[in-house]
């Protein structure tokens, strides 16, 4: 049974990471900088800020792990717009320290460390599909700290011999999830469903994005752990591009009432890139293929919203996502 630590078990990706390694039988173990999820029965907590040198340094070495999944982060690009140094304190620093603490520790365990499609620039209008290899170009400064992240991992990894892997997730999506387009939607439909809001509020519709289920993006992220290549880096997308406008019109039909849609273009964010779609191939080749089709994935989120106590707050510019 492999000993497995995660950083940002709380998060989103993390969550659902942790929850399918002990279905697998891992002993797992969660760096818990406040809260430990109440969800997350049968994983061991150890507290650590990852931004903290000395905590990541007794993570490390209090758990001994085999495997660590490296997910704690500032993970949207609308908040590194408000405090990008804080975004790069954890992102950059937290991973700069974890590595580290890997390279003193005495052993050698396989580090994954989950990098963004918001590390790209812009795709080639002739070639959308996205390569590991493709240009760096982040449009938030979100994007730059995890390309800082990800220049980190594959520097330790030739330097010091660090077992690092690169997971790109491009747009993961699925209940629990919040901040990106379609939980903001969904929760705009519950509103208007509870009477609360008289209508649907979005920006921009025609941007194009790779959705992903997380249980597929959590099935890729434990082969890249079993199969993948240490200083690699592989995408984890779906390989096909929808229009936002697509995923607003599934949600559509899917609430229990007539939704008005209105156009609001101060939910428009800047900087936002036109079209963002991963070429899978990478990943594809370890064995891996997705499974959720995206109107099951969107069906869970409204489900999951649904559950929650009403929370109508003010719009905010909408996600589209990297």
């Amino acid at each position: 049974m492999n000993r497995v630590l995660v950083t940002g078990v709380a998060g989103f990706l993390g969550s659902h990471l942790a929850e399918s390694l002990l279905e697998a039988g891992h002993a797992v173990t969660g760096a818990v900088h406040r809260a430990r999820p109440a969800s997350l029965d049968g994983v061991a907590a150890v507290p650590c800020d990852i931004a903290d040198a000395e905590q990541v340094r007794d993570a490390v070495a209090s758990t001994r792990p085999e495997v660590i999944f490296h997910f704690a982060a500032q993970s949207l690009p609308v908040v590194s717009w408000h405090d990008p140094r804080d975004t790069f304190r954890t992102n950059v620093l937290g991973t700069l320290n974890l590595l580290e603490a890997v390279r003193g520790s005495g052993t050698d365990p396989l580090v994954v460390i989950a990098g963004s499609s918001a590390e790209y620039g812009p795709a080639p209008p002739d070639n959308p599909q996205l390569r590991e290899d493709a240009p760096i170009g982040p449009s938030s400064p979100y994007g730059a700290s995890k390309a800082a992240a990800t220049f980190l991992a594959h520097f330790y990894s030739q330097a010091y011999r660090v077992r690092a892997i690169v997971v790109r997730p491009f747009l993961a999506i699925g209940p629990g999830k919040s901040g990106d387009v379609c939980s903001d939607f969904a929760r705009g439909i519950v509103a208007v469903e509870r009477g609360a809001r008289p209508s649907l509020r979005v920006g921009n519709l025609n941007a194009v994005r790779d959705f992903l289920d997380v249980r597929d993006a959590v099935r890729a992220c434990c082969l890249i752990a079993e199969r993948g290549t240490p200083g690699e880096t592989y995408n984890v997308c779906s390989g096909a591009g929808h229009a936002v406008r697509e995923v607003l019109e599934t949600m559509v039909r899917l609430a229990s009432r007539p939704v008005s849609v209105v156009s609001d273009p101060a939910l428009v964010r800047p900087a936002d890139p036109d079209v963002t779609i991963g070429d899978n191939r990478r990943l594809r080749a370890l064995g891996w293929q997705p499974a959720v089709p995206l109107g099951d994935s969107l069906a869970a989120i409204l489900a999951y919203w649904r559950q929650r106590e009403p929370e109508v707050a003010a719009p905010v510019p909408q996600e589209a996502g990297r």
